[in-house]
């Protein structure tokens, strides 16, 4: 399906010769002479690389619809995860590459939303901090506390973060999954 450049909105998933993409934010400029033209900021939906593009107006380019479907984490098959659609019961496999960095904050019995676009899944979309259980860090030292001072910890799905030196094994904490940092306790 086509739309005119006039009608990009942000949010918007466009499929671009340059691949799928989001639009990050868009202008609309009238010079005082030459014709119109779109500015635009698109953010590759498999990448997340941001790029600049500028379209004339009224230019057609290709709408893409993209399916979100919330899904339940099963568990792993080999390398895949197996995914359960929380709608129609039916599972799907899901190949690492398509999740990328997700997989660090996944554990079984997650719900998240799968995007997906012709079939194809594209990431996942994640909330923005997940709660992980701590599976193995050194002990806090009585007396040491150092304003700010970390130390590393290896949560249940093999992620590694800094922690707070007062976190022990067996605790549960919340990281935010856009930077990957320890948050707070749970």
């Amino acid at each position: 399906m086509s739309i005119s450049t006039n009608d990009l909105k942000n949010g918007m998933a466009l499929n671009l010769p340059e691949g799928l993409m989001t639009v990050v934010e868009f202008q609309h400029v009238k010079p005082g002479k030459g014709g119109a033209f779109v500015r635009t900021k698109l953010k590759n939906y498999r990448t997340g690389a941001v790029i600049d593009k500028t379209f004339r107006a009224d230019e057609k380019v290709r709408h893409a619809m993209i399916d979100k479907r919330e899904m339940q984490y099963l568990y792993r098959e080999g390398s895949d995860y197996v995914f359960m659609d929380n709608e129609s019961y039916e599972q799907v496999h899901v190949a690492p590459d398509a999740l990328g960095e997700a997989v660090k904050y996944l554990k079984e019995g997650d719900s998240a939303v799968l995007p997906t676009y012709e079939g194809q899944i594209l990431g996942v979309d994640l909330p923005a901090a997940v709660e992980l259980r701590v599976a193995e860090t050194e002990p806090g030292i009585q007396g040491d506390r150092v304003s700010g001072a970390r130390k590393a910890a290896m949560l249940e799905t093999g992620l590694v973060v800094q922690v707070p030196l007062f976190v022990e094994t067996g605790e549960r904490i919340k990281v935010d999954t856009r930077t990957g940092e320890y948050l707070t306790r749970a």
